[in-house]
């Protein structure tokens, strides 16, 4: 590690250890009521676990080279739901509890300002002490929240269903069922886990006429996949399963000595999508037929306004016929509002986003992180005749959880709409 590195962790360090001095300190203030018995469990607990962190945290750092070279991301995004889960409780505690010290401040220093009568000091201390109490009190919501993201929360998968119609949809298509899946993140699951099997019993049990699926196979590595190669080939559309690459598929993130590794881990993982039976589409189409009549699906290659921009949509329309229905994968929904609108193309599939992995719905509305990145982040979106459905993907990468965000497996009924009658 780098000179700077060693200090930028030192000073990383030392704001966790006040953070956890001054949460302690909320702690204590809280329990000021509590018997001397609890309150030695509760440090002897509270020192332990801060105590151990901050050590796990060295030991990962000073093995990050010997981690990395493990490729075992599923351990990795462990040890950061363990941080997780213990930091923000405290981070809670501190923010009540700095509450309570700014008011009392306020008051200490209205006092000193203000002539007469100080105030009295023991009505106030314990009607304050409430803010520290609160504050322990809703510490546990983070906690509970995390606990169960990482282990319900990513494997309830939720089956999103939503009609579209068209007019341009041809009537040998309507009733058409499809499946999306998106960002499966291979490498972020631990080896023997049931959650993709799980999924893929979700889909088969849903009997698709086609499987879509919108790109980041893996984390980096093709090598991530092969576990779960099998699994995936069971995925059964009695048209056919299609695939494109998604911004993480072409292993950009990691370092390749030397860079012809790069170009070798990406033929891999074209093997590997073959080998499960999904045709990768690159910046192409295909026409697909149903009772002498067909629609075109066409496939572009990651294409973002903040990551690569591989995609080429002028060359997957290249023959194509404009007077068709028109499927368009594309992994980031930047591409949509980018490109795609005014193209005419009719419905666009979209992953990327992971709806942030975490969302809060109230009255009936979602409310996530990844609003505030993405204009189109999740769901349906339509402009004028265009449309583009967001999933919220399968998998998960960083943190190994989702909570109020479930993984995703969209089923797309489309139908044929008549024109409406001209007035």
């Amino acid at each position: 590690m780098t000179t700077r590195g060693i200090l930028g962790f030192a000073i990383f360090l030392f704001v966790l250890a006040l953070i956890d001095l001054y949460a302690y300190k909320g702690v204590n203030t809280a329990l000021a009521q509590a018997g001397p018995g609890l309150k030695r469990w509760v440090r002897l607990g509270y020192w332990a676990l801060s105590i151990g962190m901050l050590a796990l945290l060295v030991w990962v750092m000073v093995s990050m080279q010997d981690l990395r070279s493990t490729r075992n991301h599923s351990f990795m995004f462990s040890l950061a739901a363990l941080f997780l889960l213990f930091l923000l409780p405290k981070l809670v505690i501190v923010l009540f509890h700095g509450l309570e010290d700014l008011v009392e401040g306020g008051r200490w220093l209205l006092g000193r300002l203000t002539p007469g009568d100080p105030v009295a000091s023991g009505e106030p201390i314990s009607r304050l002490r409430f803010l520290s109490q609160a504050g322990l009190a809703f510490s546990a919501i983070p906690f509970i929240g995390v606990l169960y993201g990482i282990t319900q929360g990513r494997r309830n998968f939720r089956v999103e269903r939503v009609r579209l119609s068209s007019s341009k949809l041809p009537k040998a298509f309507d009733g058409l069922r499809i499946v999306q899946i998106s960002d499966l993140h291979l490498g972020s699951f631990p080896s023997g886990t049931d959650i993709v099997r799980k999924g893929v019993d979700l889909i088969n049990d849903e009997r698709p006429d086609l499987v879509l699926f919108t790109g980041d196979l893996v984390n980096d590595y093709a090598d991530e996949a092969e576990e779960w190669v099998d699994t995936l080939q069971g995925l059964q559309a009695h048209m056919g399963k299609y695939a494109i690459l998604g911004n993480h598929d072409y292993a950009d993130y990691v370092q390749w000595d030397p860079p012809k590794g790069k170009r070798a881990n990406l033929e891999r993982l074209k093997r590997h999508h073959q080998a499960m039976g999904f045709r990768l589409l690159l910046d192409e189409h295909v026409r697909i037929e149903r009772d002498g009549q067909a629609i075109t699906l066409l496939g572009v290659q990651n294409w973002g306004r903040r990551f690569q921009q591989y995609g080429d949509l002028a060359r997957a329309m290249q023959g194509h016929e404009a007077s068709s229905f028109r499927i368009l994968m594309s992994h980031d929904p930047t591409h949509w509002e980018a490109q795609v609108l005014g193209t005419g193309i009719e419905l666009t599939l979209s992953g990327h986003t992971h709806g942030a992995q975490l969302g809060i719905t109230i009255a009936g509305q979602t409310y996530s992180p990844a609003q505030w990145v993405y204009k189109h982040w999740a769901g349906l979106y339509t402009e004028g005749a265009q449309q583009l459905y967001v999933n919220r993907g399968f998998g998960y990468i960083g943190f190994p959880g989702r909570v109020g965000m479930p993984p995703e497996i969209t089923v797309l009924e489309l139908r044929h709409r008549d024109e409406a009658p001209a007035t």
